[in-house]
């Protein structure tokens, strides 16, 4: 065959830079994370604002990953409480992502602004994530990084909706999952254990939000020394892989039995137990009348004031080496890879770009890796047997698996965290 025949590929149409700013003006950066720099942006016809997230593909393959599978996934969702993809611009240099902006406050500080707080708020707010949950699990999506970092009101009136942000670490489900992506304390037991998972990963992430919510406190926590951060997440993995949590007094005294349970079944250890996204929307405490109406407001923002509203929680936490204790024994990685920094000023990023990957704090975002010794509750012992054993292996470092990278979340603080990394404040986008 001559070789004229041949084709080598075809050349790629990229837009140019002239395009974005014709079209949109694009303002001074307002975060910058690991994998990206976050704009505010104007169309200029309809002088609308956006999210604009610029990811610079001189950073890197890991950054070019990420870019493409965030446009992947938000290309394939339109559901109103997901922040929708608006634009996307790809030049010979970068990606640019435009997304609707998010105008409202995050949920922590919106309960501290009200004046009454019940079980009927709270189930108001977990029916809006469990509806969002449901239709990307139907997408086959796992979202991998739900925390409550990543809900905000869609705008400031009164009764809006909750929305979801932070698609970085999202990965479409085509078997099971195995590379460890999210938040520390929102992880999963499978995710932790380093089993393969998928879907129920979120809907465990659900139940610690709801857990949150209700109590002020985070269900799992460790009062380590704030600098003595390996055994901090040593002891913090051990508790989750036990289902180590209580309904402890006095925090859930005035709390519903049926609010009890609902947490219960969708923070169970088994994830082929765990309630779905769709059976938790079914339950009598989301779609029936269960929810209590009593006032809980007094208890609960004093706990979130003690536990969630310090800098440690929403900004810079702490740089952690959790992947180390979260990788595959088998897999060989560099020790480039091993030590990549993670920007602290922005939460744990993915680790597979395409699937975002391990808890790496991007630049500029939220640390999404908590520093629990923060919070105010004594710790629960730690459970033995299965969680022992566990917490030893956590405690031999292994190599990275070589399809995972060290994930950053350019607005998802997941995979940063099981990354070794700082990690900073989020924002939505």
């Amino acid at each position: 065959m001559p070789f004229g025949c041949l084709t080598i590929g075809e050349k790629k149409d990229y837009h140019n830079p002239s395009d974005v700013t014709d079209k949109y003006d694009l303002g001074q950066i307002v975060k910058s994370e690991e994998f990206c720099e976050i704009f505010r942006a104007k169309d200029k016809t309809t002088m609308k604002m956006y999210t604009c997230k610029k990811f610079l593909k001189k950073d890197g393959r890991k950054v070019r990953k990420a870019a493409k599978n965030e446009i992947l996934i938000l290309k394939m969702v339109k559901h109103p409480n997901i922040l929708q993809l608006v634009d996307v611009f790809e030049t010979k240099k970068e990606y640019f992502l435009f997304l609707e902006l998010a105008t409202g406050r995050e949920v922590f500080d919106w309960i501290l602004d009200q004046g009454y707080y019940s079980e009927r708020d709270t189930s108001n707010v977990v029916r809006q994530v469990l509806e969002a949950v449901a239709y990307l699990h139907s997408l086959n999506i796992v979202h991998r990084n739900l925390k409550l970092e990543n809900l905000v009101y869609y705008n400031r009136l009164k009764h809006s909706k909750i929305v979801i942000s932070d698609f970085h670490l999202a990965k479409l489900e085509n078997g099971l999952i195995k590379d460890p992506c999210g938040t520390p304390e929102y992880l999963a037991p499978e995710v932790v254990g380093r089993q393969r998972y998928g879907r129920p990963v979120d809907c465990w992430a659900t139940g610690v939000i709801m857990y949150i919510l209700l109590s002020g406190n985070p269900p799992f926590y460790d009062e380590s020394d704030d600098d003595d951060y390996e055994n901090h997440d040593k002891n913090l993995f051990r508790k989750i892989l036990a289902g180590d949590y209580e309904f402890d007094s006095p925090y859930w005294d005035d709390i519903s039995d049926s609010a009890k349970t609902l947490v219960a079944r969708l923070m169970e250890v088994d994830q082929d137990q765990r309630l779905t996204a769709q059976e938790a929307i079914n339950h009598e405490w989301i779609s029936g009348g269960a929810a209590s109406d009593k006032n809980i407001k007094e208890n609960v923002c004093a706990q979130i004031e003690k536990n969630f509203a310090r800098a440690k929680w929403k900004k810079a936490v702490r740089v952690t080496t959790i992947m180390k204790r979260l990788r595959s024994p088998e897999s060989k990685t560099t020790s480039a890879d091993a030590a990549a920094p993670a920007d602290t000023t922005s939460p744990p990023a993915v680790t597979d770009p395409s699937a975002p990957s391990s808890v790496a704090a991007p630049e500029g975002a939220p640390a999404e890796v908590t520093d629990t010794s923060a919070t105010a509750k004594p710790a629960p012992e730690a459970g033995a047997g299965e969680a022992a054993s566990a917490a030893a292996e956590l405690q031999q470092p292994s190599p990275l698996p070589e399809d995972a990278e060290p994930t950053s979340r350019c607005n998802g603080e997941a995979s940063a965290a099981l990354n070794a990394g700082p990690e900073a404040g989020d924002e939505q986008g």
